[in-house]
């Protein structure tokens, strides 16, 4: 039977399709705009015309062989923070899931609520204490926490934290926990139980919180602004087209390029990703 279209249901229609419309219509400027020349974007911005694959190769070389830009030392350098970044999530995230879900005790719950808690804070609240706490604390240490790989790092791991707790404590409690008890008598240890049993059966949750973490950190242009810095030699693709965008105000046929470039990484992903994303997202927070 057909369903009849109530008004209600064409009023979230129209609403769903203007909001699509206002989040895509960025990226349709700078998709189209990288097909074009500087004096054709600054004339009309939004016009098909004049579009041209030589014009689009003759940005992508220019973008990626100006020394101004650096694209594949940022690329690299997005690419290293991100997969370390990932990892580590992944693995101590898991882990402390693990630990918060089997041990039934007031303080596992309390620990929990405050990942939970954590999600809802908004980062410009802790950048600036967490900015002058990394400089105590490698100053303590005597080690660069600051425009340093380990220091950003690190602050990922604790900001991405809650939400991979999040996701991969509500899968563990899907997993019988007969199975760990009858491990543990046949001599396994905890180290063990993890490794062999928990972790084989969390790989798809971990595949989805790494693609989320993975499309935030490697756009994220904030955190790696402040602990990086806008001049240091190390720098992530966001922070490098920014300089980038500085250096080169008028062109934007360059400007817009450069930002295609640091995009299109995490839209492939997407596209490829987006089941196993909704997928992680609706069963987490269900099964939590």
């Amino acid at each position: 039977m057909v369903k009849k279209l109530t008004v209600l249901d064409l009023i979230i229609r129209i609403v769903v399709i203007i909001i699509a419309i206002l989040v895509l219509f960025p990226f349709f400027l700078i998709v189209i705009n990288v097909f074009r020349n500087a004096n054709d974007i600054v004339s009309n911005p939004v016009s098909l015309a004049n579009m041209s694959f030589e014009k689009l190769i003759n940005n992508l070389t220019s973008v990626i062989n100006n020394t101004n830009f650096s694209f594949w030392s940022a690329f690299a350098t997005s690419a290293i923070v991100t997969v370390f970044s990932l990892v580590l999530l992944a693995l101590f995230g898991g882990m402390a899931a693990w630990v918060i879900c089997r041990n039934k005790t007031k303080w596992s719950a309390l620990i929990y609520m405050v990942f939970i808690a954590s999600m809802i804070i908004p980062f410009q609240v802790v950048m600036l204490p967490l900015i002058s706490t990394f400089r105590d604390v490698g100053k303590f240490l005597e080690i660069t926490m600051l425009q340093s790989f380990p220091g950003i790092v690190f602050a990922y791991l604790g900001f991405g934290g809650a939400m991979t707790v999040f996701i991969l404590n509500g899968f563990i409690k899907t997993i019988p926990y007969e199975l760990e008890e009858a491990a543990s008598i046949d001599g396994c240890s905890p180290e063990g139980i993890y490794f062999r049993i928990i972790l084989p059966l969390l790989k798809p949750p971990i595949v989805t919180v790494t693609i989320l973490n993975g499309m935030w950190i490697w756009n994220d242009y904030l955190l790696p602004s402040l602990m990086l810095g806008h001049n240091g030699k190390v720098k992530t693709l966001p922070v490098a087209v920014q300089a980038f965008i500085g250096s080169y105000v008028k062109q934007w046929d360059l400007i817009l390029t450069a930002a295609f470039l640091a995009i299109i990484p995490m839209i492939i992903l997407f596209l490829f990703a987006q089941k196993q994303i909704m997928g992680g997202l609706v069963d987490g927070a269900i099964k939590s």
